[in-house]
């Protein structure tokens, strides 16, 4: 993946039901609201090393999950093939605008976009 930030964010996005509360507050404030480890523990009473620890395990939770299902790759997969499936369907409609104009090719074009649409709701 791109970043490490992205990649939990991401983790966090398909596991995060999976954390205690105190795991989703604290790691939602250090990743999404860009607070830093000892803002945090000052907000909440605790130590700097405290807050580390309960992100640290949040991460190790929503990674072990991952590693174990894989649905975040599967996604990003998925995601790719549905960007080709669009792709071909545009390249299709060109050709025909280009050179065929037959209603029946944009008719399947618009069955392969509506199906990538679904795919990526």
């Amino acid at each position: 993946m791109k970043n490490q930030t992205y990649r939990m964010t991401m983790l966090f996005d398909f596991y995060g039901e999976l954390l205690t509360e105190r795991q989703k507050e604290f790691f939602d404030l250090y990743y999404n609201e860009d607070l830093s480890l000892s803002e945090i523990a000052e907000n909440s009473g605790i130590s700097r090393q405290g807050v580390r620890d309960v992100i640290v395990r949040a991460e190790g939770v929503m990674q072990e999950v991952e590693d174990k299902t894989g649905l975040i790759r599967r996604y990003l997969q998925m995601q790719e093939h549905v960007k080709a499936l669009q792709d071909a369907a545009a390249e299709l409609r060109t050709i025909n605008y280009r050179q065929y104009e037959d209603p029946r090719i944009d008719a399947v074009a618009d069955t392969i976009e509506k199906a990538a649409r679904a795919l990526r709701e």
